[in-house]
């Protein structure tokens, strides 16, 4: 509901005054709670009031649960996990009209769901949310039991979570069986097998949402009860070390995970939302790296040109791409690939995702001064060969690269732009001279990841026209043309994708491009230029790995746009 139409009704019947209202608003806003709950705890208005106002608004009755008497009859006609998950208690049952108690009285969706799922019509009075909860927990027992349930698959699982920075077991953690416990090392574990990479801890309004990142898409699993959302983040931010008090700032910190023998990292962000702290967690597992050009989806003729690329002796190398597409993992790739005993290379990165053997990694730190910047004039005075940044994301960080590469270093880094030839405006914008891009710049390297279809239930199929068409494939060499989707199987949970590869637009620098930034070109006209020279864009690179299976046209269209 939209708390201040709450407001709005107890102003008109004069319940809390301008200087209340304003003062509940403050409150809501500065502790993170709802409008509602920040009323209560000021002690404007009991709950009660609340919800008799709420129905006097929108002519509905008001029920005290704990007055009343409700049949087990009746609450067999509600499933206990609709009750919960709506947040609604069954009153009575009168000719087929179903009567049901909930605190939100505009919450038509949720009739209309329980009058498609229950096959009743529904009739809605208003309760006190907190007694609806209650009356829940009597009706149809303690939730202790559904977290039970979800726990009883990991009790002989060896799972060690700790917060230090050695790998040994915490035992204040694990020696700890409490169920909120048990179900974060759950939600941990589970993603972690699932190959998730991302757990999304996501506070909604009347339910607790976790989602994981599997190939890219996100993926929700079933819910924890709505109360033990408070006792989850904190108990996730004791693991990362975060300020349990600050709840009105974004937080950042690591967990370290070791799940049977494999460790893993967690990159753990928090940030304040209308219903609550919001908590994702990249999941950074050490071992899951994979570090060849190959490996990544790189078909053998654009293998040949990035490793033509990375070999050169000093210029800049820039990946490009959205995030989550798998930027960091090509350029760990290429610096593993480059990573010889005469070679000195140093990375600058914030944070610092996977340690690299033979590397030199530094992390940046902006409270102490420790910027991208300040980072690269002393890197470059260790005398390196090679220099990785994280991202470009100034003109200050832009032109300590250009020189860099300029004096006789290989750069490698990052940009956030759509396609190769972005990347060139992209400098130029941030106040980079064309003649120090034309010259210092390699190559570009835009890419996308695009899920593969599972290999245990890959099958073949004859192509509609349509999706020729959208192939480009000509009227005359489209017999015989096969492609391939997966059916769905458990290995792949059904989905028909199991794995992810990239799909790439390399931009070769040379003599004509170089004349067309000279001249201010606009992306436009460099992309164009670049095609005309044989760049593949990414929907084309897509293309070719549709007709030789890799992946499905859906796929390829979700990730990649048309020039």
């Amino acid at each position: 509901m939209n708390s201040d139409i709450i407001i709005d009704i107890l102003q008109a019947i004069n319940k809390i005054n301008e200087k209340q209202a304003q003062q509940a608003r403050k409150h809501s806003r500065e502790s993170g709670k709802s409008l509602r709950e920040s009323l209560v705890e000021l002690g404007y208005v009991k709950p009660l009031e609340i919800a008799k106002a709420l129905a006097y608004q929108f002519g509905m009755d008001v029920v005290q649960l704990n007055q009343i008497t409700i049949s087990p009859e009746i609450t067999k006609l509600v499933p206990r996990e609709i009750a919960h998950k709506y947040r609604i208690v069954p009153i009575k049952n009168v000719n087929d009209t179903l009567t049901v108690a909930l605190a939100d009285p505009l919450a038509l969706d949720i009739i209309e769901n329980l009058q498609f799922e229950l096959n009743y019509q529904i009739d809605g009075i208003i309760a006190v949310e907190e007694d609806i909860l209650q009356t829940l927990e009597k009706l149809y027992g303690a939730e202790e039991e559904k977290i039970d349930n979800l726990l009883k698959d990991i009790q002989n699982e060896n799972i060690s979570i700790t917060s230090k920075d050695d790998e040994s077991n915490n035992d204040d953690l694990e020696d700890n069986n409490a169920p909120v416990i048990k179900l974060v090392n759950l939600i941990i574990s589970e993603a972690f097998h699932k190959k998730a990479s991302d757990i999304h801890i996501e506070p909604m309004e009347r339910k607790f949402r976790i989602r994981y990142r599997i190939d890219g898409v996100l993926q929700e699993i079933p819910n924890p009860p709505k109360r033990l959302q408070g006792s989850v983040i904190s108990r996730l931010k004791i693991m990362a070390n975060l300020d349990m008090a600050e709840k009105r700032l974004p937080q950042d910190g690591r967990i370290k995970v070791k799940i049977g023998q494999k460790s893993i990292d967690l990159r753990v962000s928090t940030l304040p939302a209308s219903h609550g702290e919001s908590v994702v967690l990249r999941i950074l597992d050490k071992g899951g790296l994979s570090l060849g050009l190959s490996e990544l989806g790189f078909f053998s003729d654009d293998e040949r040109l990035v490793t033509q690329l990375i070999e050169n002796p000093n210029g800049i190398f820039l990946i490009t791409g959205p995030t989550g597409s798998g930027k960091t993992t090509t350029l760990y790739s290429c610096l593993h690939t480059l990573n010889k005993s005469d070679r000195k290379i140093i990375t600058v990165e914030d944070p610092i995702e996977y340690q690299l053997q033979g590397i030199n990694q530094v992390q940046v730190r902006t409270n102490i001064g420790l910027t991208f910047s300040n980072v690269l004039r002393a890197c470059l005075r260790q005398a390196p060969n090679i220099i990785m940044i994280g991202e470009i994301r100034d003109l200050e960080t832009a032109e300590i690269a250009v020189n860099a590469s300029l004096t006789g270093h290989l750069v490698f880094s990052t940009l956030h732009t759509n396609d190769a030839a972005g990347a060139i405006t992209r400098l130029i914008e941030q106040g980079v001279k064309p003649f120090l891009v034309a010259s210092s710049i390699r190559g570009i390297l835009a890419q996308r990841l695009i899920r593969c279809i599972c290999q245990n239930c890959k099958e073949s199929y004859k192509p509609s026209d349509k999706e020729l068409d959208l192939l480009g494939i000509p009227q005359d060499q489209r017999t015989g043309i096969m492609l391939y989707r997966g059916a769905g199987c458990p290995t792949c949970n059904n989905s028909g994708y199991k794995g992810r590869k990239g799909v790439f637009e390399i931009l070769f620098m040379n003599d004509e491009i170089q004349r067309l930034i000279y001249e201010k070109s606009s992306s436009t006209v460099i992309r164009n230029r670049s095609r005309e020279l044989g760049m593949r864009t990414l929907r084309e690179d897509g293309i070719r790995k549709v007709l030789s299976g890799m992946t499905t046209i859906e796929e390829v269209l979700r990730v990649t746009q048309v020039y």
